[in-house]
């Protein structure tokens, strides 16, 4: 299962980071960003296939590739910001962390907007 391989490098750097934190802290930090970023390697390649599934779906939905884009896109920006806010939590950073937090939640209202357009639209015209 590679979910415990996963959580088997988690738990080692974790434990790498607080041994070296006392000495060290910029070490630290970069240990736990090099292990994000191996963990996001082991799993992105399943985020294709999940994808093409989506993909597969709008396209018997007759939904538009515009919508479908701008949904992943979302995604994306709430797991990125997610992770570097973390990545700032463990620096002690938590106010930056929180403005990453805004700045994403902005980012996606602003590509939210067209789809609720789009929405409103369609049930506009469901009314006489």
């Amino acid at each position: 299962m590679e979910i415990m391989q996963i959580v088997g490098i988690g738990i080692i750097a974790a434990v790498l980071a607080v041994t070296i934190r006392q000495n060290k802290p910029e070490i630290a930090i970069g240990l736990s960003i090099a292990t994000g970023i191996i963990i996001f390697l082991a799993v992105i390649g399943k985020i294709g296939s999940v994808i093409d599934v989506l993909r597969e779906l709008s396209n018997r939905a007759n939904l538009s590739t515009v919508y479908l884009a701008t949904i992943l896109k979302i995604i994306a920006i709430a797991y990125i910001a997610d992770f570097g806010s973390q990545i700032c939590r463990d620096a002690g950073e938590g106010a930056l962390a929180v403005k990453i937090e805004f700045a994403a939640k902005i980012l996606v209202l602003i590509l939210a907007v067209p789809i609720v357009a789009a929405v409103l639209q369609a049930l506009l015209k469901l009314v006489p």
